[in-house]
């Protein structure tokens, strides 16, 4: 994913383009750039890298101009280099460019025949080429994006600038998110409300297949069949100190400790706690007459799923079928008509969990979403919508999104069986008891990041780290050993503690930590036979578990993590804690970039 942002203004751009870049560098940080529009002429800064490189580039050479467009890159086609970074451009035309052109190989070979001259690597430039060919043959640019857009195959978001045009820009989207913010005799394009965050409240979401002519004046919108057509203008609510880390080192740290706000905030939405009920939003079909559940999603989202899995089938004894949406769309799955098909993604954006959407939007499903961006295009498309209060989560390591879904789903859950009828009034009443208690359960878990930190230097200097757990604490194992991979870069693997005995257990030693999460329980003497079968081997025991389950265990761990007693429901929440904060600390004692870890962007929205 990359960021966008393009400003036509009364001031110079070049250093409000920039802070615009840096409240997006969560989006992508190979490398940056801006072109600004003077005096006749485009002047173009890219940098390689952190976007500190472009500061200082723009520091020795200046960008002059009113009017101007920036992008931070994450990287698909062409290394991260200067050359590859946005803008690209010819002598008419500049190009920033979210996405992925799937058809960029034929048109580039087209243009090159043309005698057309490449600059990049990228699929991206193929967009300037096509546009500024137009443009030289007389038309219009409105007239030459209108002509092009067409032709362009795969997923974009565009902010074009013209040479010749010093006072307006372009912008255009298909599968990659674009929004027009409107200021007092500016008028702003970006990726996301965010990134506008402090230039103005008032946005409007293109949809899909939209795209725009923005001048000083405002804003002309056109479909993807180039009629006029209005858009809302609505308050972003994004906020621009949503972005500072505060007294906190990362926003991933940061993130973690808001946890216990969040999830109250996004219970609030769920819950009746006088009543002791569950409340969703307004549902417009009938949740008695679904028979079976298909859940959708990626990564992170995903291990939120399986444990959502556990939650249907047990509370409502409704079957659920989980896929990741890279998958979904190529197994030619069988979808039962009257169905619900169920998306989770924070951004709303990713390009895998839209396809799969369409794909059962179309088959005839019923489509529920789980999103933290309630304007994102998942959110716009979906039959129920069920937002999380998480806030704006910069790190690219998903914390409090991730435990603000649980939340959603655990209420979703309950809600299914009580229409279902497999859920007593008195029973309700407990579940929400529970999921009422999981702030202050989350705080409890918070307070012993002391001594987490001193257990992260016991599991940096290790190649492979193994994380187990049975039930719902398997996808917590899961989640824990993808924390670990992406921001201290170990190898780390999540399994069911019962699996280990068939296969996994051959690459125990002395060398491998063996990260367990086993609350007390009637499954925790299972747990603790499985750790004696690591123990015996060598293998170095990290339990996270209450106080009666550490008591339990006994001896024989290198350590041990207490967490406080918890009922099962509201387990995967506060257990969520641990792991992150164990990830967090053993990156932070390797010395590696926690917010923005090599290769990984925030929300893939390309294929």
């Amino acid at each position: 994913m990359c960021g966008i942002i393009g400003i036509v203004g009364t001031q110079p751009v070049a250093d409000r383009l920039v802070d615009g870049l840096r409240r997006m560098e969560y989006r992508g940080y190979d490398s940056s750039g801006v072109c600004t529009l003077d005096d006749g002429q485009m002047v173009r800064r890219r940098a390689q890298g952190k976007l500190v490189n472009l500061v200082a580039e723009i520091a020795e050479n200046p960008a002059p101009g009113n009017v101007g467009i920036a992008h931070t890159r994450w990287a698909t086609h062409g290394a991260p280099t200067a050359r590859n970074a946005h803008p690209h451009a010819t002598d008419e035309v500049a190009i920033v460019h979210n996405g992925i052109i799937e058809n960029f190989a034929s048109l580039r070979a087209e243009l090159q025949e043309r005698g057309r001259v490449f600059e990049s690597e990228t699929d991206s430039e193929i967009v300037a080429h096509l546009v500024s060919e137009q443009v030289e043959a007389g038309k219009s640019p409105q007239d030459a994006v209108a002509e092009v857009l067409p032709r362009l195959r795969g997923a974009f978001a565009l902010a074009i600038a013209f040479r010749a045009h010093p006072d307006m820009l372009i912008g255009a989207r298909l599968g990659s998110p674009l929004v027009v913010g409107y200021g007092e005799g500016e008028t702003f394009l970006g990726s996301d409300a965010l990134a506008l965050a402090s230039l103005t409240q008032k946005i409007t979401y293109l949809e899909e297949g939209d795209w725009v002519v923005v001048t000083r004046d405002g804003a002309e919108i056109f479909d993807s069949e180039n009629k006029p057509v209005t858009r809302d203008i609505v308050a972003s609510g994004a906020s621009a100190a949503a972005i500072e880390k505060g007294n906190f080192h990362h926003f991933m740290q940061k993130e973690i400790f808001e946890q216990p706000t969040v999830v109250a905030q996004t219970l609030q939405s769920y819950l009746r706690p006088l009543e002791r009920k569950v409340a969703l939003p307004q549902i417009d079909f009938d949740i008695s007459a679904i028979d079976r559940i298909t859940i959708v999603a990626c990564g992170t989202s995903y291990y939120a799923a399986m444990v959502a899995k556990y939650w249907f089938e047990s509370f409502a004894r409704v079957p659920v079928d989980i896929d990741f949406a890279s998958e979904f769309r190529y197994r030619e799955p069988i979808l039962k008509e009257g169905g619900l098909s169920l998306f989770i993604s924070q951004s709303g954006e990713t390009a895998d969990t839209l396809a799969a959407l369409r794909h059962c939007k179309a088959e005839g499903q019923t489509i529920a979403v789980v999103v933290n961006v309630p304007t994102s295009t998942m959110a716009r498309e979906a039959d129920l919508l069920l937002p999380t209060h998480a806030g704006p989560e910069i790190g690219v390591a998903s914390t409090k999104a991730f435990t603000c879904q649980l939340a959603v789903l655990a209420a979703l859950a309950a809600h299914f069986a009580v229409k279902k009828g497999r859920m007593t009034e008195a029973e309700e009443a407990a579940i929400v008891a529970h999921l009422l208690e999981a702030p202050a359960c989350l705080n409890a878990a918070l307070d012993h990041d002391a001594e987490i930190q001193a257990i992260a230097p016991l599991i940096a200097p290790a190649r492979d780290v193994l994380y187990l757990g049975r039930g719902p604490d398997f996808p917590l194992a899961l989640e824990g050993a993808l924390k670990l991979k992406e921001i201290s870069y170990i190898h780390a693997e999540g399994y069911a503690s019962g699996e280990m005995k068939h296969g996994p257990i051959a690459l125990i030693d002395k060398d491998v930590p063996v990260i367990v999460l086993a609350p007390s329980g009637p499954l925790f003497e299972k747990t603790v036979s499985n750790m004696q079968e690591v123990a015996a081997r060598g293998g170095k025991i990290v339990l996270i578990s209450d106080a009666d389950g550490i008591a339990e265990a006994g001896d024989g761990c290198m350590a041990t993590i207490e967490m406080p007693k918890v009922h099962p429901l509201i387990a995967p929440l506060v257990y969520a804690v641990p792991v992150q904060l164990l990830a967090y600390h053993v990156a932070c004692a390797k010395g590696t970039d926690v917010d923005q870890p090599r290769n990984l962007a925030k929300s893939v929205t390309v294929e």
